[in-house]
């Protein structure tokens, strides 16, 4: 008897561990960053630029959408914040997590990034990122834990466009863009149950599948993670660009 039960335990610890590595590639849905309608080059840059300035997208904070859960708004409330604050704070925090990510990306392919808000030199063969965020939306947080599978999915996304200035020339477009970051379409608690029932305890599959919910909401959606996976997507087509011009190899790209 003592021995069946050891087994037990055994089977049911070894299927809950199973249990949390499906449910985590489960919860990794299809997160992540995406270049959609790009251009064809019309000014392709053969020489590698001296510098490439990224410029912080245009916003309104009119375009932010806050998560409408009643978690988050009791949260604004005893923050003491008003909606149009909130708004503002989330436009001005993806601006700066987009133009960073950019230029750090583009950094670790060794390439001159650098973040600026002013006219770059005359005198130096540039690219310039421009563009301008469509979406800022922050989904709702409890329909991504409880339903999941694109449910309360948040978006961050943007028009952009890439130019080239040659040294003591006008700036041309060399490719517009659509570039989008959000939290995917994975499932919720409900879906994911079933995984830890298979252990046979419905605590385990509790436990299990809000635990690992709750690490996906810290670190994988939001709209914070959604801005860095736009400027992932945005840096990774900058390279693209470089490797079909010719001046940046496609190790180098892979950063």
């Amino acid at each position: 008897m003592l021995l069946s039960l050891n087994f037990l335990k055994n089977q049911t610890t070894r299927l809950a561990c199973i249990a949390m590595v499906c449910g985590s590639a489960l919860l990794s849905g299809c997160a992540g960053g995406h270049i959609d309608n790009a251009s064809a080059a019309t000014a392709q840059p053969h020489v590698r630029p001296d510098n490439i300035y990224v410029y912080t997208f245009d916003t309104d904070s009119d375009q932010v959408k806050l998560d409408g859960g009643m978690l988050q708004k009791l949260k604004t409330q005893m923050d003491g914040s008003s909606a149009a604050e909130k708004q503002a704070a989330d436009a001005l925090a993806v601006r700066e997590q987009v133009a960073d990510e950019i230029v750090h990306q583009l950094q670790s392919m060794g390439l001159r990034a650098i973040r600026s808000d002013i006219p770059a030199p005359a005198d130096q063969n540039v690219l310039l990122v421009q563009g301008s965020f469509d979406t800022i939306d922050s989904g709702n947080r409890r329909r991504r834990i409880l339903i999941g599978l694109g449910a309360g999915k948040s978006q961050v996304s943007s028009s952009v466009q890439i130019l080239y200035k040659p040294a003591g020339g006008e700036a041309r477009l060399v490719q517009s863009f659509s570039a989008s970051g959000d939290s995917g379409k994975a499932p919720g608690m409900v879906a994911t149950g079933g995984v830890g029932a298979a252990a046979g305890s419905i605590a385990t599959s509790a436990a299990v599948g809000g635990g690992l919910h709750a690490v996906s909401e810290t670190k994988k959606t939001g709209v914070s993670a959604d801005a860095k996976r736009l400027g992932d997507a945005v840096a990774k087509q900058i390279a693209q660009i470089g490797v079909s011009g010719g001046w940046l190899s496609t190790q180098q790209a892979k950063g």
